[in-house]
């Protein structure tokens, strides 16, 4: 088992009608590292939607004249996808579209219901089909039918939003007004700019506005629903303040790029932090400090700004693969770990090194990496992760169900280190997680078992698809 990610969500909206396939596109492509399996784009025109979505990288499904086929348009959402709830296969690719009554929607999410079993058993006892294995089809539901009772469509986003509980950052596009909402907690970001040309925009990370050359504005608060539309911008707060604060510390742990900005806090600058205080918490004596690429590089630079031991490069990453998490099987995982990094042996020779990595799960790869180093001539190798143990399992988009297979959770920290094969280990501690990001809320579950929400009682990643198969035997 391997980290895996969740989602990336983008919205974008047009004074007129005009290339907002196109933005998406770069939009999708800045948010690639937050999900890999799947990637769509829908495109409003004056109210007719044209979606492409399917199985792949951006790239690869939009490829050739495949995004000069969308027609121009004064909205469109889009989505890239790691599922935690549900599959991998065609049905479960976003934006999910509907058509209802009194209009259509398409709908992109990124997050995890920790209710999503509890509502969707309800839905199908009312008469719901449902036509993929993810949580985001539930939120879909609740919204439409709300949406069947209540005057507007921001209307029925926000009385959905008193049942829906967990992780959802959600862009939602109606035929005329492009809605953005965040969960209570805050569990994942969602922020909004605006380009020189009057477009506004709404993406998962501040990245994405980059990318298509808008100007960050603000994050979105917990809990308040952002409409877009012909009356302008409305901000609907009912929601905020509710709940206490608790967005997911990894997001600048390892989700989010480095030059994201999140709620205020530089995720480059948090992993600087972190890599200094591990420096000051587990300092050792070596010759040179590396970073697993990409998220341990700047935990790297930290550490070795705070002890003085010269910063290196000691691993060089493939660009052209993707996270070690895609393959389903170990063997596969174990053979992207070979293609994907190749060890700098004139770095490593003969030294004693510093490795620095974002987190330990199953302990496999982590493993393959100190092997590599070792083939590679480093004479000893100290390993040091900028986040604490994985301890518990997370409900809210991280894909970590199982304590089964966490390593912390059955070894201490020096047989942890003689699994993997290094000559030490030290975890970023526990307490030290507000050093990160000063006084944001966060949510720290998956390593100290403190919930924010109750804990659903049915926890496998594919129960739906279990239930499916069960019930047609």
């Amino acid at each position: 088992m391997s980290l895996h990610e969740e989602c990336g969500v983008f919205g974008i909206i047009s004074p007129v009608k005009t290339d907002v396939a196109g933005a998406a596109y770069y939009g999708l492509y800045a948010l690639q590292h937050r999900g890999q399996e799947s990637c769509g784009i829908v495109v409003n025109d004056d109210g007719v939607f044209s979606s492409r979505k399917d199985l792949g990288l951006v790239s690869e499904v939009f490829s050739g004249d495949v995004l000069s086929r969308l027609p121009e348009g004064n909205m469109a959402v889009g989505h890239v996808r790691y599922g935690t709830t549900g599959g991998n296969n065609r049905n479960n690719c976003q934006p999910m579209e509907v058509n209802h009554q009194k209009g259509k929607m398409a709908l992109a999410h990124n997050g995890n219901l920790s209710n999503a079993v509890e509502l969707r058993n309800k839905l199908e006892l009312s008469g719901a089909i449902f036509h993929s294995t993810s949580d985001t089809e539930t939120i879909a539901y609740i919204v439409t039918r709300e949406r069947l009772r209540t005057p507007s469509i921001e209307e029925a986003l926000s009385a959905a939003m008193h049942t829906l509980d967990g992780a959802y950052s959600l862009v939602l596009m109606s035929s005329r007004k492009l809605i953005c909402a965040r969960d209570p907690y805050g569990f994942r970001p969602l922020c909004y700019g605006k380009t020189p040309d009057g477009m506004y925009a709404a993406a998962s990370e501040s990245c994405a506005l980059k990318a298509i050359g808008a100007e960050f504005v603000r994050d979105l608060e917990p809990g308040e629903i952002l409409v877009f539309g012909p009356e302008g911008i409305v901000s609907r707060r009912e929601h905020c303040g509710k709940k206490k604060k608790k967005l997911c510390i990894f997001e600048y742990i390892y989700f989010a790029r480095p030059d994201s900005v999140i709620d205020g806090v530089s995720v480059h600058g948090a992993r600087l932090q972190a890599g200094r205080i591990l420096a000051r918490k587990h300092p050792v004596s070596a010759d040179i400090v590396i970073g697993v690429p990409d998220s341990g590089l700047d935990a790297a630079l930290g550490f070795s700004m705070e002890s003085g031991i010269p910063y290196g490069i000691g691993l060089i990453k493939n660009k052209y693969i993707g996270r070690t998490f895609i393959s389903p099987g170990q063997d596969t995982r174990l053979d992207q770990v070979r293609i994907k990094l190749s060890a700098v042996e004139e770095s490593v020779r003969g030294k004693s090194v510093v490795l620095i990595d974002d987190s330990i799960v199953r302990g496999t790869t982590s493993g393959r990496i100190v092997r590599l180093l070792r083939e590679a001539g480093a004479k000893e190798i100290h390993m040091r992760i900028s986040a604490p143990p994985f301890l518990h399992p997370c409900y809210y988009g991280t894909d970590i169900d199982s304590r089964e297979h966490l390593i912390a959770c059955h070894h201490s920290v020096e047989e942890t280190a003689e699994i993997i094969g290094a000559d030490s280990l030290g975890y970023l501690p526990a307490a030290e997680l507000s050093s990160l990001i000063g006084n944001c809320g966060y949510c720290s579950a998956c390593f100290d078992g403190t919930y924010p929400t109750a804990v659903p009682a049915d926890t496998r990643k594919d129960r739906f698809e279990r239930k499916l198969s069960e019930r047609d035997a």
